[in-house]
């Protein structure tokens, strides 16, 4: 799926939203400013969530509990090693069962061998402008693309 625009990125995020269940989870992978963190904040929207969704690159994970299904925001682009990557998840992942809450991770490369069930989207540049989606469900069907 082409994606020209930030709108059309927030509407896309919004869109998925209404395909999310409590304790899914998404594995949002794509390149620095690729739009991974506008993308959920329009799955926040889609969600109720009234906050100001921001990238949790410094602070790992950021909880948003306002809206009609909780989310946790998390970002492993600082974690360099497996274990620690791991520890996160897991810990998040915990929150994320106990909360009924939605778990979307940013730079999810070093877990996503260990987890089974996961929706996947890769963002990436478009040739001139805008960027392309590759959404898949977690039975591995193409959704969107």
């Amino acid at each position: 799926m082409f994606v020209e625009n930030l709108k059309e990125t927030f509407n896309l995020g919004k869109k998925l939203s209404h395909k999310l269940n409590p304790q899914s989870i998404v594995l949002l992978q794509g390149p620095i400013g690729a739009g991974k963190t506008s993308f959920v904040q329009g799955i926040a929207k889609g969600l109720s969530i009234n906050e100001d969704i921001t990238s949790p690159t410094f602070a790992l994970s950021h909880h948003y509990n306002s809206g009609k299904i909780p989310l946790i925001h998390l970002d492993l682009y600082r974690l360099e090693d497996i274990s620690s990557a791991k520890e996160v998840f897991f810990s998040e992942e915990e929150e994320a069962i106990q909360s009924q809450g939605i778990l979307i991770i940013e730079w999810p490369e070093l877990i996503e061998p260990i987890i089974d069930n996961f929706w996947k989207i890769k963002i990436s540049y478009a040739k001139n402008y805008g960027r392309h989606y590759e959404i898949r469900d977690p039975k591995n069907l193409l959704t969107f693309s």
